[in-house]
């Protein structure tokens, strides 16, 4: 080990006293705003932590959206759906297969791209959920929905530079920097239960849970054989699935281990032995069962190195928006407001946990070149017949591996455009494999809890309300919206009766509220609300004036603090805070 340590420190040494590492600021590389305790051995493991964590995506992703049929055509009248039409399926199979090799190009061409121009330790790729409103609610299941495939990428494109826009015109930065301090916090704690919710289902993890017919959620982890075909509800033999134990064990308990010990990739470990006890085809927990699905897995798998080109998928927006009318606007209007909460709020809510936020202001270094860099992944993934792509909340994975810059996405990209041509492997990485990992991180996100201001009520529920929202409505989107109307119902109807009553009537512990207003802290106010305040020189940036803060709370450290690397090689704390002595008056 301390032969391995030894050669690591070497090389870590030699790196940082180069031009690459001066492009990411890395420790010992002389740039003037170096960021402290980066190596590059550190970056390189977290950026592959990252790419394992969130492998899963490749399979999932081209799995999901192929349920819309894509560009196949249904001619069945009798059955819109052409569920038993062999050609259909033969269709959709290889619709599947197009957008295997177009997640895994998207995803490391965003991933790439936004690492380089952030320095951010985010990684970017088609996100689960919005995959999931594109396939079942805008187009529906093999094309049964009131848009079509074709239209929906268009809409999906169009967005982006949407996005792009509202970047430039600084409003989706103004937007993070207005909510509140608590629901900020509460996004991330939602964030990390979301991922949590994730890890334990059948879908994309250990299938701990699923759902039931007279409850919300129900005890799963049976075998297949066992759970009904039309609701995926464990009928019996629950909790009785080798697979999930395999995973519990290995991926869970194994890398929980490993990380008391502060043994480094030990979430690759886990990861690791899962996948390769799982590809053997001869036991009870293969990812390769003798069936025509496990058959199929295992003829991809069989290829190792093989390039799938994408045939049906490519270029296939539709420009013909009129015979759509309504809809498609619907489908764009819908797309728009859930992605700019989704979205915004997940890259937020990493750059948070990477450290790099200032909370003085509410932003990030930055911050417009990573939301334009967002927002034109979203155009470029439609190209390649994706959904909407976004910040990915297993980034959290390789910050916790101790990722601190844009080098461990540059890492992570790479290793997506490599797996375009290992493609078979990467996409056999089963589920069981990297459930108790995602379980793991949403502990590790879930700890900022402690941070919300659960002294005062109308702070309290609404931020109560987003981190509970997100994993059950599974959407980031939606939670914090039900959190945000909860905010404005709630402090709304405080500040109307102060109104009313002249400012008699007003909460006895209302002292002890956050103070909030829809001008940032420190910075300036978009140039569009300038323009609506009169202001004829709206064009310039002025600084906001400061306002009296109520209990306003300042951060003490950061999930990358020195004293955190100082005592572990697994940075996991997020942002903690104490309460300041009363606050600054105008």
């Amino acid at each position: 080990m301390l032969f391995f340590e030894r050669h690591a420190d070497s090389i870590n040494n030699k790196i940082a006293g180069s031009t690459f590492s001066r492009v990411f600021r890395l420790e010992g590389s002389g740039h003037e705003k170096e960021i402290k305790k980066t190596k590059f051995l550190t970056e390189i493991r977290a950026g592959v932590t990252t790419f394992f964590t969130m492998a899963y995506i490749i399979a999932v992703n081209a799995s999901i959206i192929s349920q819309s049929g894509g560009t196949c055509v249904c001619n069945d009248a009798k059955d819109p759906t052409c569920a038993t039409d062999k050609d259909y399926s033969l269709c959709v199979l290889a619709v599947q297969r197009d957008l295997i090799t177009a997640t895994a190009v998207i995803s490391g061409l965003a991933t790439l791209m936004f690492g380089f121009l952030t320095n951010l330790p985010v990684a970017l790729a088609p996100g689960m959920g919005l995959n999931a409103y594109f396939t079942f609610q805008v187009v529906g299941f093999h094309g049964t929905g009131p848009v079509s495939y074709r239209l929906a990428l268009t809409a999906v494109f169009i967005e982006g530079f949407v996005f792009v826009f509202l970047s430039l015109i600084g409003m989706r930065q103004w937007l993070v920097k207005i909510i509140p301090a608590s629901m900020k916090v509460a996004a991330s704690v939602g964030i990390g239960l979301f991922l949590t919710l994730i890890g334990l289902s059948n879908t994309a993890g250990i299938g701990a849970i699923n759902g039931a017919m007279n409850t919300p959620l129900d005890l799963g982890g049976c075998p297949d054989i066992f759970r009904d075909k039309d609701t995926g509800v464990c009928t019996s033999h629950k909790l009785r699935n080798p697979t999930l134990w395999i995973g519990i064990i290995f991926g869970g308990v194994l890398t929980a281990w490993l990380m008391m010990y502060r043994v480094r990739s030990a979430i690759i470990i886990g990861i690791a032995v899962v996948s390769v006890l799982s590809w053997p085809r001869t036991t009870s927990i293969t990812y390769f069962p003798y069936t025509d699905e496990g058959n199929s897995r295992f003829d991809f798998f069989k290829k190792v190195v093989t390039f799938h080109p994408i045939q049906h998928v490519l270029n296939a927006q539709d420009w013909n928006i009129s015979q759509a009318g309504s809809q498609f606007a619907l489908a764009l209007f819908t797309f728009l407001y859930v992605d700019i909460l989704d979205c915004t709020g997940t890259l937020y809510s990493m750059a948070r946990f990477s450290g790099v936020v200032d909370e003085s202001t509410g932003d990030f270094p930055r911050s417009t070149l990573a939301y334009c860099t967002d927002a034109m992944s979203i155009s470029i993934g439609s190209l390649l017949g994706s959904s909407p792509v976004t910040a990915f909340v297993e980034s959290a994975a390789g910050i916790a591996e101790g990722g601190k810059t844009g080098l461990t996405a540059v890492t992570t990209g790479l290793c997506f455009l490599i797996s375009i041509f290992f493609a078979p492997v990467f996409a056999s990485i089963p589920p069981w494999a990297t459930g108790c990992t995602l379980i793991l991180v949403g502990c590790m996100m879930t700890r900022s809890i402690v941070d919300i201001n659960w002294r005062y009520v109308g702070d309290a529920i609404p931020a109560f309300i987003t981190f509970v929202f997100m994993p059950f409505s599974f959407s980031v989107a939606y939670g914090l919206i039900a959190g945000l109307l909860t905010y404005a119902l709630l402090n709304g109807l405080v500040y109307a009766m102060k109104l009313i009553s002249f400012g008699r009537i007003t909460p006895p512990d209302e002292d002890l509220r956050e103070y909030w207003t829809y001008k940032p802290k420190s910075g300036s106010v978009p140039w569009f609300i300038r323009l609506a305040q009169g202001d004829r020189r709206f064009w310039e940036e002025s600084p906001s004036e400061d306002h009296p803060a109520i209990s306003q709370r300042t951060p003490k450290g950061s999930a990358h603090s020195d004293k955190d690397f100082e005592s572990t090689d697994v940075p996991i704390e997020m942002d903690r805070y104490e309460q300041a002595d009363g606050g600054k008056q105008a």
